[in-house]
């Protein structure tokens, strides 16, 4: 039984399980299906459209995604970083004002998604200069090496941003239909 509303707030209901399983799914079966594409790919759209909408629960088909990729490609060097990048992202949403207008949400979804692109060579830069013992300098090269996919990330997670605002109308309208069942 729940003791206070937080409790009740983070139990998930069997329709929540069911669509962070699907969403995990997907998550993972869209970066598949893109890899061929440098750089692009519907994970950044995807933690913001679940965190706008699901807010800390987002963190579960986050994770989910985040251990198949790891089961799916191994648990190696470059698995690392994303224990920690997407939740990243998903911070950064969680900062965002719940009510902003729908021209604001339309503007900014996008943006923090193509910043989340553009920065991910610097959010992952912690995590090889760890592993791979890399002193400053060298980890500077190795962020500005990588700044041109850096810059095809953020366009793509630009352009599948544009997508946040009008899923997430559907995603809440479907929550408040299937709250009435």
């Amino acid at each position: 039984m729940c003791k206070n509303k937080s409790d009740k707030k983070l139990r998930l209901t069997i329709f929540e399980m069911t669509l962070f399983a699907m969403f995990s799914a997907m998550m993972f079966i869209s970066k598949i299906i893109m890899e061929f594409l440098p750089n692009f790919h519907l994970l950044g759209m995807f933690v913001i459209l679940l965190t706008v909408v699901y807010r800390k629960k987002a963190l579960i088909p986050i994770y989910i995604y985040v251990l198949l990729n790891g089961v799916y490609a191994g648990f190696n060097m470059w698995w690392v970083p994303y224990l920690y990048v997407w939740t990243v992202l998903w911070a950064v949403a969680m900062l965002l004002p719940k009510n902003m207008s729908k021209g604001a949400q339309m503007v900014v979804y996008p943006l923090v998604c193509g910043l989340h692109g553009l920065c991910f060579g610097v959010l992952y830069a912690p995590a090889q200069m760890v592993m791979f013992s890399l002193n400053l300098e060298q980890t500077i090269a190795w962020v500005v090496s990588g700044l041109a996919f850096d810059a095809l990330h953020a366009v793509g997670n630009f352009i599948s941003g544009l997508l946040v605002f009008p899923l997430s109308i559907v995603l809440k309208k479907m929550n408040k239909t299937i709250a009435k069942v």
